[in-house]
């Protein structure tokens, strides 16, 4: 279905609304909302044009809302309608939260959850396929997990592919999710170690603010409890461009001093709490190590594996920031995650994940793919990224190290012209 068509600086979006199976496997079953916005520009004849279908990165994130026609939109627009989509569980597509799921069992939470991953998002997206172009394959246009999306396409449904095109999101097919989090914590040490060298009074800044926290209570505006473990969390920014500068000047304001001597600043305690989003978006933490699993169970990777790496021990002397990585005394000290716990200790036991990729189909893949793979990238290891790479025929990558993990955000105009380019078989500079 598709109504109100709004139009922004430079195109015109339409709003699409499907109603979708839950579980695949029982059509006739449980549906859910899936939300899509399609982005026109207005040039003559873009309402005719192919469509491009974009995966978000994630898991658990809304597709962005643009605000004018610029970016890897603007590139996109020239030769394609793009279309926006909220994968399941977010957005506009039945989204979840502590409070959509109250009345259900933790038992059912997790039986509903497990269908959130990617082999659904894929099966949702070649449904959308089939209303909205059903007599050809669409292109695709995947960022981060929303890579991880394509690499699913590839191996279930390809002859609904015309290309594809991924940014910073060429997953492992076989490695687990202990292998995955080892090298990820080895990224994230570099990445602090680099932040130190830029920002040389970071460390005292991070410490001493770290020391207060040992010794007072400091709430955030939602009401929770500001620990040193949940300031390491600032760290999944690290690997992002722009993200080390924004979190060194926060921290630069962490702590002000008063008649009863030092405090938190509430400029810091708002900021912090807009620059982590796990509050929001749920999904990220209960299903982030699953994107991992097939017919093994996460068992909190990161968590356990962290004991591996004892410079990110809350108490060290040198206090240093962790990435991406959820554990689960996330469920303990965000408050709007604490209703979910026993619902995320249920997800992260559970062993019968299905296979998400499809080596033989891969291996013989005729749908053409360009990737930019980024050489430092602190979320996705670049040698697991190639180890893929060669995995995967008729895959043309492009290693850069202009850019860290979000490249799409902050030039994505010119990283979508190098990757149409690789497709057509021409290289830029």
């Amino acid at each position: 279905m598709m109504d109100n068509i709004t139009q922004l600086e430079g195109m015109r979006c339409h709003k699409h609304y499907f109603s979708l199976p839950l579980d695949y496997s029982v059509p006739q079953g449980q549906t859910i909302q899936v939300f899509a916005r399609e982005l026109q520009g207005l040039q003559p004849g873009a309402q005719n044009l192919p469509l491009l279908l974009y995966f978000q990165g994630g898991p658990g994130f809304a597709a962005q809302r643009p605000l004018a026609n610029g970016g890897w939109i603007k590139r996109a627009l020239q030769q394609y309608r793009v279309l926006l989509l909220d994968q399941r569980g977010t957005g506009l597509s039945s989204p979840v939260s502590y409070r959509t799921l109250a009345g259900l069992t933790a038992v059912q939470q997790a039986q509903y959850l497990s269908y959130f991953r990617a082999d659904n998002i894929v099966r949702d997206a070649e449904a959308i396929r089939q209303q909205l172009s059903p007599q050809a394959p669409w292109s695709v246009l995947g960022q981060s997990f929303g890579g991880f999306c394509i690499l699913r396409y590839l191996s279930v449904a390809p002859e609904g592919l015309q290309q594809a095109f991924i940014t910073g999101g060429i997953p492992s097919l076989t490695r687990s999710a202990d292998e995955v989090y080892r090298a990820t914590y080895q990224r994230v040490l570099s990445k602090n170690r680099e932040f130190q060298r830029r920002f040389p009074d970071a460390p005292k800044l991070l410490n001493t603010l770290a020391a207060h926290l040992r010794q007072h209570q400091e709430y955030l505006p939602n009401g929770d409890l500001l620990t040193v473990e949940m300031l390491q969390l600032l760290g999944i920014h690290l690997g992002m461009m722009q993200g080390p500068e924004a979190v060194y000047y926060l921290l630069e304001q962490a702590l002000v001093s008063g008649a009863n001597g030092s405090t938190l600043n509430p400029l810091f305690a708002e900021h912090f709490t807009q620059m982590l989003s796990y509050h929001t978006n749920p999904l990220y933490v209960l299903l982030h190590e699953a994107i991992y699993c097939q017919q093994t169970s996460s068992a909190w990777a990161a968590h356990r594996l962290r004991a591996e790496y004892p410079e990110f021990s809350p108490e060290a002397d040198e206090l240093l920031l962790t990435g991406e990585m959820v554990y689960p005394w996330m469920l303990q000290q965000i408050s709007n995650l604490r209703p979910l716990q026993e619902c995320a200790e249920l997800l992260a036991s559970k062993q019968d994940w299905p296979t998400l990729y499809n080596l033989q189909q891969l291996a013989a893949n005729k749908v053409p793919v360009a990737a930019a793979i980024y050489s430092d990238d602190m979320y996705v290891e670049r040698e697991f990224s190639l180890e893929t790479a060669a995995q995967v025929a008729n895959l043309r990558y492009w290693l850069t190290s202009e850019y860290e993990h979000n490249g799409i955000r902050i030039d994505g105009e010119h990283i979508l012209e190098r990757l149409i380019a690789l497709n057509n078989g021409s290289q830029l500079r």
